[in-house]
């Protein structure tokens, strides 16, 4: 099974930069990678989605990945 995450840039890319995505083979390398991407801050609308087209994102991604728990 591939995942595929889409994240935008930050509010100042020029609109076409505005997207950008990246595939990886397993899950735990997307989550990862999805957790960089929100760690940074620099990034936002971070989605991770499977072949089936599950997809994670929001509160829900942030919740899988640990953020939240203190």
């Amino acid at each position: 099974m591939s995942y595929r995450i889409t994240y935008g840039e930050n509010r100042t890319a020029a609109p076409a930069d505005a997207v950008r995505s990246e595939e990886f083979s397993h899950e735990h390398q997307a989550l990862g990678r999805a957790r960089e991407l929100l760690a940074t801050g620099e990034h936002h609308g971070v989605a991770v989605r499977d072949d089936s087209g599950n997809e994670l994102s929001g509160v829900r991604l942030q919740l899988k990945l640990g953020f939240g728990e203190e």
